[in-house]
């Protein structure tokens, strides 16, 4: 089944406008579960119960407020909170070119793919090829339901990504945490390496990951449905716990070497690095 299009944009930079078209890049795969009933298996509904009256509170009966001090709130009405937000635009403006890398995915937010429309195929690949070339990706702004959000646009393959970002207050800084400084001895790196070394891979391979959790309660609902009952097994014994950090090391080196060693006089083919971007890993492929 064919992707369908969600909105249709213009990315522009500079006099350069490009039509295209948005697409949702991921979807949600939860397992979502109903409240029911415990005696007779019926759906329960949500209601809004007063605090101060303990009554419940029809829909038509509910405003929003914030609360600007304990217990004590501002109200709004609908037209007010309309009036605040942020009026959708069908254009990404374009404000600058960044390195790739110098953007931390700790600010990724949602992803969406981008097309080209009707009559924007050529500015598009020209605008592929161009940050793909320079190792940058295209930062912007673009408004939607009501609120304004940063974008990224970056090569991805043979198109474009669009990632909404956080922005920096949504991202709590790591100088919060208490983290001490520990001196690291060479010895401890040294076999830290070789374990990075052994279980390293030339790239990223999203297929070689499955959710075990959804399969196992894909499985049981279905068993559920067929009318089989649920084993529920024992928690596993706590193993001993290995203080020593080397000791660690050194068997967790053990427990990932290969079973059988190479034979003498076999060429080791050259170790790849790894690209460090979606768009870099495109043209390693080719």
């Amino acid at each position: 089944m064919p992707a369908r299009s969600i909105s249709s944009l213009t990315v522009t930079f500079g006099l350069v406008a490009i039509p295209v078209k948005l697409y949702t890049a991921t979807s949600s795969k939860s397992f979502s579960f109903n409240l029911l009933h415990k005696g007779c298996g019926s759906r329960l509904k949500q209601q809004y119960l007063c605090a101060r009256e303990e009554v419940v509170v029809p829909a038509e009966d509910i405003v929003k407020g914030y609360e600007f001090a304990k217990d004590q709130y501002v109200v709004f009405t609908p037209e007010e909170l309309k009036a605040l937000e942020e009026a959708g635009s069908r254009a990404v403006e374009i404000t600058e070119f960044v390195p790739i890398a110098s953007v931390d995915p700790i600010f990724f937010d949602k992803a969406y793919y981008l097309a080209p429309d009707k009559g924007g195929a050529k500015a598009y690949a020209l605008f592929v090829q161009a940050l793909r070339d320079a190792g940058r990706c295209a930062l912007g702004r673009w408004a939607s339901h009501g609120k304004q959000h940063i974008v990224m646009l970056r090569p991805f393959e043979d198109g474009l990504v669009m990632q909404q970002l956080l922005y920096a207050a949504e991202v709590r800084p790591i100088s919060e945490l208490e983290i001490p400084g520990v001196e690291v001895k060479a010895a401890e790196l040294k076999l830290a390496h070789q374990l990075i070394e052994q279980q390293s891979a030339e790239a990223f391979d999203p297929t070689s990951y499955t959710d075990a959790v959804r399969e196992r309660m894909e499985a049981a609902v279905e068993k559920k449905v067929e009318g089989q009952e649920i084993a529920v097994p024992e928690a596993p014994a706590g193993g001993a716990q290995i203080i020593d950090l080397m000791e660690a090391l050194r068997l967790s080196l053990e427990k990932k070497a290969p079973a059988t060693a190479p034979q003498a006089g076999a060429r080791k083919s050259p170790k790849r690095v790894a690209p460090s971007h979606p768009g870099d890993r495109a043209r390693a492929k080719k």
